[in-house]
């Protein structure tokens, strides 16, 4: 029974891990969706500025051309954290899973130490409770 309770804490503290791990990268996606809008806005005020909006112009502001490149850096960078977040949230289904048949392991270990330790009127409630379920099932 000790062994159960110490697999269920463990499934417990991986689920609680993987849900950090999805709010650290969502965190993350959404901090670089802010920084790339504000470089795409001063983008916009530094063509503004000098009135030219084709990169290739050998006039365009180097600033500009530095915060699209850094731009561009983040979008790549969220995309690979999008990618990192459906496989953490793929993962935490997982553990989830296996959360739940632990929880399950568990209950049954107690229902059996229960009737192990009640005598011989042990099976009295559980049967009556089985039969409460069966009518239940079979008039719905």
């Amino acid at each position: 029974m000790k062994s159960n309770d110490t697999l269920l804490k463990l499934r417990r503290f991986e689920v609680n891990e993987k849900q950090q791990k999805i709010a650290e990268i969502e965190m993350m996606i959404v901090d670089f969706r802010r920084m790339a809008d504000d470089l795409s806005h001063q983008i916009r005020v530094e063509e503004e500025a000098c009135n030219i909006r084709d990169v290739n112009h050998f006039a365009y502001p180097t600033y500009a051309k530095a915060a699209r490149q850094r731009r561009d850096n983040l979008l790549a960078s969220i995309g690979d954290l999008e990618a990192k977040l459906a496989e953490a949230r793929a993962e935490l289904a997982e553990s989830n899973e296996e959360l739940k048949k632990s929880e399950l392991v568990e209950e049954r270990s107690l229902i059996e130490h229960d009737r192990s330790h009640a005598g011989p009127h042990a099976l009295a409630v559980p049967l009556g409770l089985m039969q409460t379920l069966a009518n239940r099932t079979l008039g719905s």
